[in-house]
């Protein structure tokens, strides 16, 4: 940024880290933070009422509405790497540049579907909600092993490849989809290919770490539940519109899946009134948080206002 500029930012949800907002004041930017339930409209308005040079997109949708009140608006950066919220075709119609942060959160991403790996196949939420209800029983328990199982992996970029070494010690296999014909030198326990029927077909568990596009959108589905192992488990930490959410209830009813961990849905936040997946014992949940941590929140921070 310019010295001196005075550039006005605008950011949307519910901020940034202090040290990135200590940069923005270091060079001399006037900011505005939205909140986290501002809907399209209340953002377009803020937008407009503000004037932003810069926009840092956190939560929220940004519509080409949005972008049309924004007359000064010169650049745009998505905080985090998803950028599915914002109207790329409408930013891109009126000449403005949308950038995001790809190195700033794939370490808690991975971490986070880790845990849920493990949480799924030893059952932890199940069992703890149980002893919590009195219930201490080592019968009917059916909690599995890691090592000799197959890990699918739909997507093979950043946070793909930093799970792949973190489930390594686990002595699993990896099949990882990935369309793009560049060789490469893997570890002998991954296998890549530009085949997505074959990690469906082979996978004990498939994890999702691809963006949310018209070709990916509902791509986890009855036709696709039904080319996988009985049993297989599903965890989606990328975006939720990537799994048919009915489809999936009725695959884990019928026990064609055998569990799912969740971390983003079709519809943030989802309805929790008479939601039939809030009530199954082997889907586990969390609030779209696989890619926050202390760390990735300094690092999308700092990435973001130096773009």
């Amino acid at each position: 940024m310019q010295e001196n500029s005075n550039y006005r930012v605008f950011i949307t949800g519910s901020g940034i880290a202090a040290h990135a907002l200590q940069i923005l004041e270091s060079e001399n930017c006037v900011y505005e933070i939205g909140t986290p339930n501002d809907s399209p409209q209340e953002i377009a308005d803020k937008l407009k009422a503000f004037n932003p040079d810069a926009l840092i997109v956190r939560q929220g949708k940004i519509t080409g509405e949005a972008l049309n009140t924004a007359t000064n608006l010169k650049v745009i950066c998505k905080h985090g790497v998803g950028t599915d919220n914002i109207d790329i075709e409408a930013a891109s119609r009126v000449g403005i540049p949308v950038f995001y942060t790809p190195n700033a959160n794939h370490e808690a991403v991975a971490v986070h579907t880790l845990a849920l790996l493990l949480s799924l196949i030893r059952q932890i939420p199940a069992q703890d909600k149980r002893i919590r209800n009195g219930v201490f029983d080592k019968s009917t328990y059916g909690g599995q092993e890691l090592a000799g199982k197959t890990l699918g992996l739909i997507g093979f970029g950043k946070v793909g490849r930093r799970l792949s070494e973190l489930v390594a010690p686990f002595r699993m296999q990896i099949i990882a989809y990935h369309p793009s014909n560049i060789d490469e030198v893997l570890p002998n326990y991954i296998t890549k290919t530009g085949n997505i029927n074959k990690v469906f077909m082979q996978a004990d568990v498939v994890s999702l770490h691809c963006p949310l596009t018209p070709d990916t959108h509902n791509l986890l589905n009855t036709e696709t539940f039904n080319l996988m192992k009985r049993g297989a488990y599903i965890i989606n930490t990328a975006r939720g519109g990537i799994v048919n959410e009915s489809d999936l209830l009725l695959a884990i009813k019928d026990k064609k899946i055998g569990g799912a961990a969740l971390d983003v849905f079709e519809v943030e936040p989802p309805p929790t009134e008479g939601n039939p997946l809030f009530q199954l014992e082997n889907v586990i949940l969390s609030p779209h948080i696989a890619g926050t941590s202390d760390n990735s929140l300094e690092n999308m921070g700092l990435e973001a206002v130096k773009h």
